[in-house]
């Protein structure tokens, strides 16, 4: 179980296939609403793909994130799985990156991505 980003780093680790993940920042603003539905909007700020040895830490992540940005507030997550020992490359990575903001965009199922906050805690869209 992933509770945290060092789970997710250990996790893709150990995968048979050689991992990619799929980083996709993210800006979430919520609407104030007198009823009790709680609305508002994601907006995607930019995206990246490393490899699991690429990152260190969350804290890391965080830092390198906001040396170009600090308009976001989470960061959508997934792996991409290579082939044995050779992972994906970044070109494989590009169209499920843009795949990862057009599902942002168009208000998709967003269930499949992990979700980070910017204080690690995990986001759950229900």
């Amino acid at each position: 179980m992933i509770n945290n980003f060092s789970d997710l780093l250990a996790i893709a680790a150990t995968q048979p296939d050689a991992q990619r993940l799929l980083l996709l920042f993210a800006n979430a603003e919520v609407e104030d609403h007198d009823n009790a539905e709680i609305r508002g909007t994601l907006s995607p700020v930019m995206c990246v793909d490393k490899l699991p040895a690429q990152l260190t830490d969350f804290s890391t992540l965080v830092k390198e994130a906001d040396g170009v940005s600090t308009g976001w507030n989470m960061v959508f997550v997934a792996g991409l799985a290579g082939k044995g020992k050779v992972p994906p490359t970044e070109k494989d990575a590009e169209p499920y990156l843009n795949q990862m903001t057009s599902d942002l965009r168009t208000g998709q199922d967003l269930s499949r991505y992990l979700v980070f906050d910017r204080d690690e805690q995990l986001v759950s869209f229900g």
